[in-house]
């Protein structure tokens, strides 16, 4: 009985993981680009660098995340984006996740991955527009 439950909300809760992560990675592109929330390391960043650029990604993918528009194709870029960072920034600091605080990047990356493989749940644009189309 348990298991049925579980197994039917599935694409439900799937659906809600696919928000919560998008909800929390758009506050990385927020304080990138409109300083909100203040972040002190990006105070100071110039328009169009590198890290704007990523402000840019992370908050159009993340809004396209929220509502599971274009959801694998956006997740597989989102994830390809947290492996650069990853490997620009927390890996020159040194080898364990942990110690070169990229933990965050590593988890995103990965859960962007499995939202790229797996779709964005029942609650999503694309379900609601693949059904119109079917």
């Amino acid at each position: 009985m348990q298991s049925d439950v579980l197994a039917a909300w599935s694409p439900r809760i799937l659906s809600v993981l696919r928000i919560v992560t998008a909800l929390l990675f758009m506050q990385h592109g927020l304080a990138k680009l409109v300083h909100f929330p203040e972040v002190a390391m990006f105070d100071q960043l110039p328009m169009f660098s590198l890290f704007w650029y990523a402000g840019v990604i992370e908050l159009v993918g993340g809004l396209l995340l929220l509502v599971g528009l274009f959801t694998r194709p956006v997740a597989f870029i989102l994830s390809g984006e947290m492996a650069v960072a990853y490997f620009m920034v927390h890996a020159p600091r040194g080898f364990f996740p942990i110690l070169n605080q990229g933990e965050l990047a590593v988890l995103y990356c990965f859960a962007f991955l499995y939202f790229a493989a797996q779709g964005g749940g029942e609650w999503s644009v694309d379900v609601v527009r693949s059904r119109k189309a079917g």
